[in-house]
C-alpha cells in the first residue's frame, strides 16, 4: 500500500465532499480493524492506525495485505465507503439544518406522487401537497421559491422538506423586503394566514419616528407588492398592534368599520356591532376576515348589526342590551310612548262620545212598563217646556 497515494486520495475526498479529514482517516482505520478481526477471529484489543502525514500503517502485528485477497479488499472498501456516505450525510444535515426557516430557490425536477422534487444544487428538496398552496400548479423546470420547513436524516440521505403554505414564509419575506424588520426597529408581533387567500400581520415600531405600517407597505406600495407577487396575489392586511384588546379588535377587523365592541373577559368573547353596509366586509369572503382577526387577537368574535341584536333580544324576551345599543332602546321607548298617547286619546274620544248618554240620566227601564214610563216622562217634559215658554 502506497502511503503517499493514500494521503492524496483522502485529501481529495475531504475537499470534494467537505468531510473532515480526521473523520476519513478514522473511518478507514475502523474498516480495516473490523475486517481483520473478522478474518482472524481476534479479540477487541487489536488496533492499528495510519500516520496522517506519510500514510504509513502503524500496527503491533505484522500484516501482509497481499495475502488477504480481493474479497477482503472489497469488504474494507464497502465498509469505508458506507462510513464516508454517513459522514457526507452528516455534513449536509448540519449545513441545511442551520438553514431551517430560510427561503431557498430551486427548480422543479420531477414528481413523486403528490410531491414535487425540487433541485437545490447539492441536495434535493421535497414540496409535499400538504405544504403547497391551493391553486398553484408546477411543471418540470419551473422556478420554486419556498421556506425550508424541516431537515431530517433518512438512511444515508438527507431530506429537506419545503413549504409554500407556512406562515414562516410570509414572515421571512417581510424580513427580506423590509430592512427595518431585519434591524429590529419594526417587530412582527403576530401573523395569521390562510394560504392562497388572505394574511393578517400585526406589527409595531420601537421608534416613534418610524411608521410600522407605512414602512411595510413601502413607497407607492413597492415592498408589499413584491411580497404579494411572490405569494401569487394573496391578499395581505398590515395591522398596527395595540395592547388594548378593544382597539386591537378594531384594527384586526379592518378594512371594516366597527360601531361598538362589548367584551366578555371571563369567556374571552367579543360582541362586535357594525352597520349593515359593513357586515359583509367585516365577515369577509367565506368568513376569512373575522376568522383571521379572531386568531390574531385571541378572542372569539361574534359580529352583528344593531337590527340583528334587537331581533335577538326580542326572541329571547330580554329587554336588556349591552352598552352602545342604547339607540335601539330609545327607539323602542319612543314607540311605547306613542302607543300610550294613542291609547289615551282613544279613551278620551270614547268618553266624549259616551258623555251625552250619561247626562240624560239613568238607563231606561226594560219591558212593557218601560214604554209607559217613557211616555209619562216625555209628557212631563213637554208640559214644563210649554209653561216656561208661555
Amino acid at each position: 500500500m502506497n502511503g503517499e497515494h493514500l494521503v492524496r486520495y483522502i485529501d481529495s475526498i475531504h475537499r470534494d465532499k467537505g468531510i473532515d479529514i480526521e473523520v476519513l482517516w478514522v473511518a478507514l482505520e475502523d474498516a480495516l480493524i473490523a475486517a481483520i478481526k473478522k478474518r482472524y477471529d481476534m479479540d477487541d484489543d487489536f488496533t492499528l492506525s495510519f500516520d496522517r502525514e506519510s500514510g504509513n500503517l502503524e500496527c503491533d502485528y505484522e500484516i501482509d495485505f497481499e495475502e488477504f485477497g480481493r474479497i477482503f479488499a472489497m469488504t474494507v472498501k464497502q465498509t469505508w465507503f458506507t462510513r464516508i456516505k454517513e459522514a457526507e450525510r452528516d455534513v449536509l444535515f448540519n449545513e441545511w439544518e442551520a438553514k431551517v426557516g430560510d427561503i431557498v430557490t430551486g427548480t422543479a425536477q420531477r414528481f413523486e406522487g403528490d410531491s414535487v422534487i425540487v433541485n437545490l444544487g447539492k441536495i434535493e428538496g421535497i414540496l409535499p401537497r400538504s405544504e403547497r398552496v391551493r391553486g398553484e400548479n408546477y411543471h418540470v423546470g419551473d422556478r420554486i421559491r419556498a421556506l425550508i420547513l424541516e431537515v431530517k436524516k433518512v438512511g444515508l440521505k438527507v431530506k429537506v422538506i419545503l413549504s409554500r403554505s407556512s406562515t414562516g414564509l410570509v414572515r421571512r419575506l417581510f424580513e427580506l423586503e423590509v430592512p427595518e424588520i431585519d434591524d429590529g426597529i419594526i417587530e412582527i408581533r403576530k401573523l395569521e394566514r390562510e394560504p392562497g387567500y388572505r394574511t393578517k400581520i400585526a406589527v409595531t415600531s420601537s421608534d416613534t419616528r418610524v411608521d410600522c405600517v407605512g414602512a411595510c407597505v413601502g413607497v407607492r406600495g413597492t415592498r408589499i407588492k413584491s411580497i404579494i407577487d411572490e405569494l401569487g396575489g394573496e391578499r395581505i392586511d398590515i395591522i398596527r398592534w395595540n395592547d388594548d384588546p378593544q382597539q386591537m379588535l378594531i384594527n384586526a377587523l379592518q378594512p371594516a368599520e366597527v360601531s361598538h365592541i362589548e367584551l366578555d373577559s371571563e369567556n374571552h368573547k367579543a360582541l362586535v356591532l357594525v352597520e349593515e353596509d359593513q357586515l359583509s366586509l367585516a365577515i369577509g369572503r367565506k368568513g376569512q376576515n373575522v376568522r383571521l382577526a379572531s386568531k390574531l387577537c385571541g378572542w372569539d368574535i361574534d359580529i352583528m348589526t344593531r337590527q340583528e341584536l334587537e331581533d335577538t333580544f326580542r326572541e329571547d324576551g330580554d329587554g336588556s342590551a349591552p352598552e352602545g345599543a342604547g339607540d335601539a332602546e330609545d327607539v323602542d321607548a319612543e314607540a311605547a310612548d306613542t302607543e300610550v298617547v294613542a291609547e289615551a286619546g282613544a279613551t278620551d274620544a270614547n268618553a266624549a262620545t259616551e258623555a251625552p248618554q250619561m247626562e240624560t240620566g239613568d238607563a231606561l227601564p226594560e219591558g212593557p212598563s218601560a214604554a209607559r214610563e217613557t211616555e209619562e216622562r216625555v209628557g212631563d217634559d213637554e208640559q214644563d217646556f210649554e209653561e216656561k215658554v208661555g
